[in-house]
């Protein structure tokens, strides 16, 4: 039985350097990818990690050896990656980033001109062969710079078409880059709307992360843009991730908003530009998000979790949007890709729109549908593999799908609650979704659930 090379992911590389990553195999996947993809031209990306830069150098040279063109981005996010392949400017595009993950992990993504895809099996599957068999080859003992280019102002015009400037009234917002890579992109951005009075936190990109790893959802890093929202009365709060292709928003009251519920708030305001369209979410969680999509008139279409689903899912049906419960938004005009600065732009003018707060326009949506946060656990053997043990032991009678993992709705027929239950495509984590008709239900459900994924020997993840 072949080995499996653990960085190389359902759809991305993630692993701990330099164990699982590091230069030298970070030189051979370009190589396998120059071969693999046959591009000519490439353009590469890195977030503020150390390690990144030496990583893209490296990848670049193994691309470089088997005569690929290739250009660096430098600092950036994934969807500057995306943008300048999806815009034709190469062949592919090559995001080196570990997003939220510690700080001793890095990673790839991966993008082919037009914002296509790469696919686990037809494309990273002949990469990670590759690798695997030349992993103990000798590598160039000196790596060169890559030559640099910059599409920012581009990719900048290119989001700002889907907003009307002026819609957006003078006030006062907060954003905290979490010293990942947002920082320098948001202020090309901002620079375009003077009205906006903006409080940045932990703004500037520091790969020693001394304010923790970028990951909003971690509540012990939501703290300071908390404080910062009630403090100085802002609108609007807005936090990233590391490669920020992921937002997450905060009311104006400073309560982190669930990206479930911004889903089919987007949804909507797409609806509301393309009328009648199919939306597709993920299973995670989608009774708002359904209910949503069919109150604007659309045609909800479920797809499994992950940017290498959702994309084809979305071409398959001509959809303007996706979502994810994850904070992962992708829009048709944008390449199918997904990107964190579009969405709390489009916030901004549908709430200048509505006339109303982001508190107000979700209340009544957060109240029919209450769901947890994203639960996760590690478990004692691999986590597909602890699912398919746990599956005999899962409440009966109810509505299961199959889709992503294992959902389940009860009771049959007008269910009072549902939840999902899968394994991480990027980490060895198994995930908990719950949500309910009403508070109550939701709390005991959660209990119950939680009581037995850890009945088998898992434990909660402690840094997810």
């Amino acid at each position: 039985m072949t080995t499996k090379l653990p960085a190389f992911k359902a759809y991305d590389i993630r692993g701990k350097m330099p164990t699982e990553l590091n230069p030298a195999m970070a030189y051979h996947i370009g190589r396998g990818l120059a071969q693999s993809t046959k591009a000519t031209t490439a353009v590469l990306g890195m977030d503020s990690r150390l390690s990144s830069p030496d990583l893209l150098r490296a990848v670049a040279a193994g691309l470089a050896a088997e005569g690929v063109t290739c250009q660096s981005l430098g600092l950036c996010g994934t969807e500057e990656v995306y943008h300048s392949a999806g815009a034709g400017h190469a062949d592919i595009g090559i995001m080196v980033t570990a997003s939220h993950n510690p700080v001793d992990y890095n990673g790839m993504k991966f993008v082919k001109r037009g914002g296509l895809p790469f696919s686990a099996t037809a494309d990273l599957g002949p990469v990670e062969e590759y690798t695997r068999t030349h992993l103990h080859e000798p590598v160039p003992e000196s790596i060169p710079e890559v030559p640099t280019v910059s599409y920012r102002n581009e990719y900048v015009q290119h989001l700002l078409q889907f907003i009307d400037i002026k819609a957006i009234p003078a006030q006062t917002i907060v954003i905290n880059a979490g010293n990942g890579a947002a920082g320098p992109t948001a202020d090309a951005i901002l620079a375009h709307l003077p009205q906006l009075s903006v409080i940045r936190l932990n703004h500037e990109p520091d790969g020693t992360f001394p304010n923790g790893i970028p990951n909003p959802l971690l509540p012990e890093n939501r703290h300071s843009t908390v404080e910062a929202v009630q403090q100085l009365g802002a609108t609007l709060g807005i936090a990233w991730d590391g490669d920020f292709d992921r937002c997450f928003l905060y009311d104006s009251s400073g309560t982190f908003v669930s990206n479930y519920y911004v889903a089919g708030m987007l949804a909507q305001t797409m609806l509301a530009q393309y009328p009648g369209s199919s939306i597709v979410h993920d299973p995670r969680l989608h009774w708002d998000t359904e209910a949503a999509i069919l109150a604007a008139g659309g045609t909800p279409v479920i797809s499994k979790v992950g940017h290498s689903n959702i994309k084809p899912t979305m071409r398959q049906h001509n959809a303007p949007f996706a979502g994810e419960i994850s904070g992962h938004f992708y829009f048709r005009d944008f390449f199918y890709c997904d990107t964190g600065m579009l969405p709390w732009l489009l916030t901004l003018q549908y709430l200048a729109q509505s006339g109303q707060s982001l508190k107000q326009v979700l209340a009544s949506r957060i109240a029919a549908a209450p769901a947890s946060e994203e639960l996760n656990f590690v478990t004692p053997t691999p986590a597909r593999e602890y699912l398919e043990q746990l599956k005999a032991s899962l409440p009966t009678g109810g509505d299961v799908t199959t889709v992503d993992g294992i959902s389940i709705a009860l009771p049959q027929g007008q269910p009072e609650w549902r939840a999902n239950i899968r394994a991480s495509n990027t980490e060895p984590l198994l995930r908990l979704n719950v949500e309910a008709r009403d508070a109550t239900t939701l709390q005991s459900q959660i209990a119950a659930l939680t009581h037995l994924i850890e009945s088998g020997g898992a434990h909660p993840a402690s840094d997810h």
